[in-house]
């Protein structure tokens, strides 16, 4: 079955640090460019962060330039985002998602992605 599956959501507290994967299944992450979207209670989904199949280009939002990293790892089918300095602005339901489309230094061309996770909530919150 072919799919994306993120792990790792959850609570944290304000200025905390919190890690978020997503594996794939049934195809091979390295031919495909991909990215994490995100989206809070009431608001539209936003596209925050997107890598290159070769990890050699990558985009972030400027919401969260500075304090998220993407990577992936095309051995092991997964890739990841490391959140760090989280604020409560942060919570949402993440979601990744996977092309062909290029990811390049301003992110994807649209939000019409080919294959979706079925989304992780993370909640910053004292």
């Amino acid at each position: 079955q072919v799919q994306l599956a993120e792990s790792g959501g959850g609570l944290v507290q304000p200025g905390g640090s919190l890690r978020i994967s997503c594996s794939a299944s049934g195809f091979t992450l390295e031919y495909y460019n991909v990215g994490w979207f995100r989206q809070a209670p009431g608001k539209e989904r936003e596209g925050i962060s997107c890598i290159s199949s070769s990890s050699d280009s990558t985009y972030y939002a400027d919401s969260v330039k500075g304090r998220f990293t993407i990577s992936r790892d095309n051995a092991k089918n997964i890739m990841y985002l490391q959140m760090n300095s989280l604020k409560p602005e942060d919570t949402a339901v993440y979601y990744c998602a996977a092309d062909r489309i290029p990811c390049t230094v301003v992110g994807f061309p649209h939000a019409h992605l080919e294959r979706w996770g079925q989304g992780t909530l993370v909640t910053v919150s004292s």
